[in-house]
């Protein structure tokens, strides 16, 4: 590759990035903004809504992946690119205008179009590096995903700024505006300074650039970023409500938390290209999957407060009740000494506990002057078990599951351009699809299990799950190619 076309390219790949981060913020828009509007009584919606709202943008930018994907290996990525951010640009300058919920996700149907870029990048950037350099290319402009983060973090703050500190709730609505002018600005510099490139394929016709979606391989990859792209653009909008619900922060500061979250998983998908480049997508793959296992466990650990039975006293013989204080029962001659409570928990809420704490107490059942038979309860037991779900190390662990999404990102669409080298816009597409819906679904998923279950570290449960079958699938599929290479070590 000349000098000049190196240029370009690295010109073409900055440009990509900064598009994709203007699309992502635009993208994952109404994590902030519905969680304000409910949050300020402005709209009366159930949770079940607000994950509705959050899903729905996802739902268009995942379904038009695939024609995007298609457009741009016919096309080139220039005008399809343009044309996108342009078109994104109307539903959203007309959300400014809503009034209700169905108002409320037709437009965010219309400007979740943003999320297609993804597809159109990846295909678009690809075309310009050779082989060995396209894991960290594609890792580079996957780093847009931190658009997210400008969202959860400068949302918040405009939001207060445009409603006067909240005293002119309607202002929310210039917060609309200002992204459509901010696609049009990028829709002009995209227009600009970006050259047009098409694969060799795009001379094929619609039934043989289609054709790799027969592959069961295709399926697979679609579903490890179903977990590490879905469902982090799931948390990037979930986590918002989740901090201002279950740790009571405001919402300038629950967007501070989000995006620790979601900004450093751009940085890392980078680390990922680079790492899958040097050592291979598959071994990045299977240590993302175990770790996303581990911290999906841990995450799921709900903030605490059991009161429940302990351990209790069985009377030894049959007797009188003598005397009873608040330190022992004497029954006859025999004394039974009871555990006094202690007072750890009064002010655990102020103290820093990174594990479960526990305090066990009895208290008297019986009176003096009672009968009691050998075997009797005669000291009830009671248990008090207190996990905090610190803030703090709750916080920490959603940045490192983030770290490790981050990097199967870059592993996933690591794989594409190794096994479909012509089809990058049409599997990368697919892949695409099938990881948007991931974050269309899951913010729905996570509002019912919140719902039957009453917990907000329910939405963690589902991670496990994900986790572990692409885990599984993964390694089977590993084992059989084991198989026919090396037969002798194969397994039964």
């Amino acid at each position: 590759m000349g000098t000049s076309n190196t240029s370009m390219a690295n010109q073409t790949l900055f440009l990509n990035t900064f598009a994709f981060t203007v699309c992502f913020a635009v993208w994952l828009l109404n994590g902030v903004l519905v969680t304000f509007l409910v949050d300020n009584q402005v709209f009366d919606w159930t949770s079940v809504e607000v994950g509705w709202l959050i899903g729905i943008p996802v739902l268009t930018g995942a379904l038009f992946r695939l024609p995007a994907g298609i457009l741009t290996d016919k096309f080139g990525g220039k005008p399809i690119y343009v044309g996108l951010l342009f078109l994104c640009a109307v539903p959203m300058f007309l959300l400014s205008y809503a009034n209700d919920f169905w108002t409320f996700a037709l437009c965010s149907l219309g400007f979740g179009m943003a999320g297609t870029s993804f597809a159109i990048g990846v295909a678009y950037t690809s075309i310009w590096f050779k082989k060995s350099k396209q894991g960290l290319a594609l890792g580079i402009f996957g780093a847009g995903n931190a658009g997210a983060a400008i969202t959860t973090m400068v949302g918040p703050k405009l939001l207060e700024y445009l409603t006067d500190d909240k005293t002119n709730l309607d202002g929310w609505r210039i917060m609309p505006q200002i992204y459509a002018v901010a696609l049009v600005v990028m829709g002009i510099i995209f227009y600009l300074f970006t050259k047009n490139k098409k694969p060799e394929t795009s001379s094929k016709n619609l039934k043989g650039m289609l054709k790799p979606l027969k592959s069961l391989r295709v399926w697979r990859f679609g579903l490890y970023y179903f977990l590490v792209f879905g469902c982090f653009v799931s948390f990037a909008g979930w986590l918002v409500p989740y901090y201002t619900n279950v740790y009571k922060l405001n919402l300038a500061s629950a967007g501070l938390f989000v995006s620790a979250f979601s900004l450093p998983t751009g940085i890392m998908r980078i680390f990922g290209g680079w790492l899958s480049d040097k050592y291979g997508a598959r071994k990045v793959m299977y240590w993302v999957l175990v770790s996303s296992v581990i911290f999906s466990v841990l995450l799921f650990i709900p903030k605490m407060d059991i009161y429940t039975t302990g351990k209790g006293i069985n009377a030894k013989q049959a007797g009188i009740v003598t005397e009873v204080t608040s330190s022992f029962i004497m029954i006859g001659e025999k004394k039974y000494d009871i555990l006094l409570k202690e007072s750890q928990l009064e002010n655990i809420d102020n103290e820093f506990k990174i594990f479960p704490v526990k305090v066990s107490w009895q208290e008297a059942k019986v009176r003096v002057g009672d009968e009691i038979v050998k075997k009797q309860l005669i000291v009830e037991g009671k248990t008090h078990i207190y996990f905090q779900a610190n803030i703090w190390v709750f916080a920490i662990f959603t940045i490192m599951i983030g770290f490790i999404w981050g990097i199967g990102m870059a592993a996933v669409y690591k794989h594409i351009p190794d096994y479909f080298p012509e089809e990058v816009g049409v599997v990368g597409g697919m892949v695409g699809v099938l990881g948007g819906l991931g974050g269309f679904v899951c913010p729905i998923l996570f509002g019912y299990l919140l719902e039957g279950t009453g917990l907000w570290s329910s939405s963690w449960i589902l991670m496990i799950f994900l986790s572990a079958i692409c885990l599984v699938w993964m390694h089977r599929v590993v084992q059989r190619m084991i198989c026919k290479k090396i037969p002798e070590l194969g397994f039964k």
